[in-house]
């Protein structure tokens, strides 16, 4: 009985964890760029319990002793970077992904030796805009809704002359030009850098639809570039006027809400018989 209220208990802690995420991804059905969780459970102890030799029995095939588990417990929420569907927005600087890949962003951090510094983070979102920089009148830049820096393939954020608009083609190169300016007359302003996930597991949310490679992580092992020797890979293509929705299915997660609502209702039910079990035997020994 001791056994069965913990084994419940233990487990009624991870589902309740796996319902706030459940709950989270419906949350941003129809929030853009949104990327669904999924977790995994893994065991949280199994052991085996010896039984009397009596038990062996002619014919008997498996081996003596009783394997009993404790319940389970999260073991990871993953990201799915599948694709979402394309709203078009007619915008510009509004670009989505087609395919397996994110945007590399520039966000400012205080490097090792306390000086600012820039590391690369990751998203899905493209409602970019161009903003200006502290004291730079001449260029405006392409960042995202809160002002981070969105990163070419050398590092460097992409500039566009005051005044001009931006032009993308499906390799992720950027062109600035004015509206009276021939279209052969287009500056080139860089090239959007685009990098794959290889290992989805090892990226952690940190917020703004922004993911960054755990610590402790390879990053080379987890993210790698986009860019084969004729551009982007194949299946991966970048479109101008159009922003990735979540890839949230509501009928899905809703499914699976109610799967984990029962399970969590069979828990505490079971919780509910030991308890009554337990009472029952003390009545007895009174």
């Amino acid at each position: 009985m001791n056994h069965s209220m913990i084994s419940s208990m233990v487990t009624m802690r991870s589902l309740q964890q796996k319902l706030d995420v459940l709950s989270n991804n419906v949350a941003h059905f129809d929030t853009a760029g949104y990327k669904r969780k999924d977790v995994t459970f893994e065991d949280v102890l199994t052991n085996v319990k010896q039984q009397p030799e009596s038990f062996r029995k002619e014919g008997r095939l498996t081996p003596l002793g009783l394997t009993q588990g404790w319940g389970v417990r999260l073991g990871q929420v993953k990201v799915d970077l599948s694709q979402g569907p394309l709203s078009e927005s007619g915008l510009s600087t509004d670009l989505a992904i087609e395919g397996q890949a994110v945007f590399a962003v520039l966000n400012p951090v205080t490097g090792p030796d306390g000086n600012p510094a820039m590391e690369e983070v990751y998203t899905r979102e493209g409602s970019f805009q161009l903003t200006l920089r502290a004291g730079d009148t001449e260029s405006t830049y392409l960042a995202t809704k809160d002002g981070l820096l969105i990163s070419d393939v050398n590092g460097q954020p992409i500039a566009i002359p005051s005044g001009y608009d931006m032009k993308v083609d499906e390799q992720g190169n950027v062109w600035a030009y004015r509206p009276s300016m021939p279209e052969a007359e287009a500056v080139p302003a860089g090239r959007i850098k685009l990098m794959r996930v290889m290992r989805p597991q090892y990226l952690e949310e940190i917020g703004n639809n922004r993911y960054q490679v755990a610590a402790g992580a390879d990053r080379n092992l987890v993210v790698q570039g986009a860019f084969g020797p004729g551009g982007l890979e194949r299946g991966i293509s970048v479109k101008q006027g159009f922003v990735e929705q979540s890839n949230v299915n509501l009928g899905d997660e809703t499914a699976e809400l109610m799967m984990v609502q029962r399970a969590f209702q069979l828990n505490s039910r079971a919780i509910a018989s030991s308890d009554t079990m337990m009472q029952l035997a003390n009545n007895l020994r009174g």
